[in-house]
């Protein structure tokens, strides 16, 4: 917690201005005004009210678990010492080191967080047979130990397990000593001699803790923003390495290069500035606390002049620690595209909160993912019991990143995927299972008629890697298939049922009046809901509806077709998109199957752009409008770097960059700020519609009537594709 005192005091910019942080100037060294503590003060007030600090009681008893894990993993050292025959004197200085890393090394983590650990052991203790197979024993014999679930084939192999109730992440590193001193420096790069990649990545976790605590130049502040903001990527969903947006590490190094731009601003100055420099940041534009050394050592670092795969990356986050790696190479063009907006909506409320028109409680309102799509990929995996899920769900939920990714390529980036990093449980059902959801749209944008996106064998390469799963275990099962939004499972809203959405009369006098906790800019007025295809209903009674779940075992997936089986082809149109969903066991569209290719696995196959965005009348017919309410047209992302740019570029403050961008290297950006250009249709007269309709020509005017009178298509539809 930061006091008044410490924030008012006279000595930190002076201190603070005597040494350049980062690989650039700071953009503004002034301090805060008193209103900038006031606003630091009500930030921590509702961090405190949200319940992310953890008690005394907590602290102590983490403390106490990481002292006892410390404990056995010396046991385990010195058991394995003895039986390959050391010395008596071997075994007895045989050593083993817990280091942490993580939000729980940088002093961010709250109650229920999980502590990333790293075990330092000699060389002959090796990860695959020791750590993976004894050790793994040894845990699993312990009562205090729960959730055990080994990750041997993750790009840092790690083995997760609950101790005492306290989730524990918990990597293996065997370095070149034959003891493990006890005052070991872990920064120390001469630990890097004679070790194999998995091993550094392994080290870095730790190695990268302790740089950026030393590049930053206020450790308190940077840990009050960092706690903001994780909490913030959580609530917005776009908090997950594993799916493809950004974990701890990526959103520590994000913040703490603010912390370098404006070394002498408090948590609520930071927080602001975080979404004004990230939201007109020029991606692929590497961020980077620190230059990039190169060693003696060998080992690559991030360089896209030298490694051509390096240059495919799309948000570059670059450690500090050699050696140098993006941290960020999971993000794929479309969790980008996510964030970005996201960055966009996190600085509008930000704007308004320094206007004093929102308060901070509205930076922090929920994501409504199910809300803001009309198609959607459901992933639904099914297991025996629930220890065979876990360990089932770790596996597949490491793999959906490929989907996306595959999906992507497959439709030359045409199709959009948006995954969530949320999992969701039917408590109604017998089975052991989860299910996940991706996000389907056509790229913002794109006018294209006629093209077809058939991801069939996308999904069947996709399920044949599932397979490989070398724990595969009989009844570990899963389902692919696609869900309307209409048709969304119930137990993926809060409270069982699907909110009902509200008439225009009450939307907009919901906007004008606005809230307690925000403003008339939240979230639910930045999202344009007649855009996608949506007639708005006025009965507010919650539609309870059948869950679509996984088939039982000795079931096979229905077959889900765009069009009537019966009839050739579906009647064409130029607008909108179909998406055809057939199962991947040969199913015919007469209906018969063919038993030899039978499967429990139901796969989303083909999409087309023949069809209506109104799917009344077709059976199941799905539509792929351009459905992320959220999107704004405008974003830099996407593009490729050419070369390597030496550090970052940013247009970050809107009094210091407006005649000249923030410069690193050679390369100089237009200051001027990205207008945020939403269309709010509660505003949307007839006399606006008409005027805009007979502005166009009357052949495309022409066609748009047609399909008003043939395909019964809503008004708010029509203005959409206008």
């Amino acid at each position: 917690m930061v006091s008044s005192e410490r924030l008012s005091d006279p000595l930190s910019p002076p201190q603070a201005a005597a040494r350049q942080y980062g690989v650039t100037k700071p953009i503004s060294t002034a301090g805060p005004t008193e209103v900038d503590i006031q606003r630091t003060l009500e930030l921590e007030k509702f961090l405190v009210e949200a319940g992310l600090y953890e008690s005394k009681e907590e602290v102590a008893k983490r403390e106490e678990v990481l002292r006892r894990i410390g404990q056995i993993v010396k046991d385990w050292v010195k058991q394995l010492t003895r039986l390959r025959g050391y010395t008596d004197q071997m075994v007895e200085d045989a050593n083993a080191l817990i280091f942490t890393f993580g939000s729980y090394r940088l002093g961010v983590h709250g109650p229920g967080a999980d502590i990333d650990t790293l075990c330092v052991g000699p060389s002959y203790i090796n990860r695959e047979e020791d750590f993976f197979f004894v050790l793994h024993n040894i845990l699993a014999q312990m009562e205090e130990v729960t959730e055990l679930q080994p990750v041997p084939d993750a790009h840092v192999p790690v083995m997760k397990f609950k101790f005492d109730g306290i989730s524990i992440d918990l990597l293996y590193a065997s370095i070149s000593l034959l003891v493990v001193p006890e005052d070991l420096d872990i920064s120390d790069v001469s630990l890097l001699y004679d070790i194999d990649e998995p091993t550094v990545r392994s080290l870095n976790g730790c190695r990268v803790a302790d740089q950026i605590l030393k590049l930053v130049p206020n450790v308190e502040h940077f840990c009050t923003t960092l706690r903001c903001l994780k909490f913030w990527a959580k609530r917005r969903g776009v908090y997950s390495n594993v799916t493809g947006f950004l974990g701890g590490v990526n959103w520590a190094l994000l913040v703490a290069r603010v912390c370098q731009l404006y070394p002498n601003a408090v948590p609520s100055m930071l927080v602001s500035r975080f979404f004004r420099v990230y939201t007109q940041w020029r991606w692929p534009n590497p961020v980077m606390l620190c230059p990039i050394e190169e060693d003696e050592l060998g080992f690559s670092v991030w360089d896209p002049r030298k490694y051509p795969r390096d240059r495919t990356h799309h948000m570059p986050i670059i450690t500090p620690a050699y050696p140098c790696m993006n941290s960020s190479y999971n993000v794929s063009q479309s969790t980008l595209r996510v964030m970005v907006e996201q960055f966009r909506y996190g600085n509008k409320i930000c704007e308004e909160v320094e206007l004093n028109k929102a308060q901070w409680c509205a930076l922090f309102e929920p994501y409504l993912f199910f809300e803001s799509y009309k198609n959607y990929l459901q992933v639904d995996i099914v297991a025996a019991d629930v220890d065979d899920l876990r360990a089932w769900k770790g596996w597949v939920e490491s793999r959906l990143r490929q989907l996306t990714l595959m999906i992507e390529r497959d439709t030359l980036g045409m199709l959009q995927c948006h995954p969530y990093p949320h999992e969701y449980f039917d408590v109604n059902k017998q089975c052991a299972h989860g299910a996940f959801f991706m996000g389907l749209q056509r790229k913002q944008g794109e006018k294209v008629q006629g093209q077809q996106f058939d991801i069939r064998g996308t999904v069947d390469k996709f399920r044949h890697s599932i397979n490989m799963y070398m724990f595969w275990k009989p009844g570990m099962e899963i389902y692919v298939s696609h869900v309307r939004r209409r048709q969304l499972p119930l137990y993926v809203y809060p409270d069982g049922c699907k909110r009902p959405q509200p008439s225009r009369v009450v939307a907009q006098q919901q906007a004008n009046d606005g809230e307690v906790c925000g403003s008339g800019s939240s979230e639910r007025h930045l999202k344009r809901k007649d855009l996608d295809g949506v007639e708005v209903n006025q009965d507010t009674t919650p539609q309870k509806r059948q869950s679509t779940s996984p088939p039982p075992h000795d079931s096979v997936s229905p077959v889900i077709i765009s069009h009537n089986a019966s009839s050739a082809s579906p009647e064409p149109s130029d607008k909108g998109f179909s998406m055809e969903v057939v199962e991947s066991n040969k199913r015919t569209l007469s209906g018969e199957m063919e038993s030899e290719y039978a499967s429990n696995s139901s796969t989303i196959t083909h999409f087309s752009s023949k069809g209506s965005c109104d799917d009344a009348g077709f059976g199941l017919v799905a539509g792929i409008c351009e459905g992320n309410t959220r999107s704004v047209d405008g974003s830099s992302v996407g593009s490729h770097n050419p070369g390597y740019l030496q550090g970052d570029v940013c247009e970050a403050d809107s009094k210091g960059l407006l005649d000249n961008g923030c410069v690193n290297g050679n390369l100089q950006q237009n200051g001027s700020h990205e207008a945020l250009e939403v269309l709010d249709l509660s505003s949307f007269t007839w006399t606006q519609f008409f005027g805009e309709t007979f502005a166009l020509s009357g052949c495309f005017l022409l066609q748009h009537s047609i399909l008003i009178v043939g395909w019964r298509l809503n008004f708010f539809n029509l203005t959409q594709t206008l």
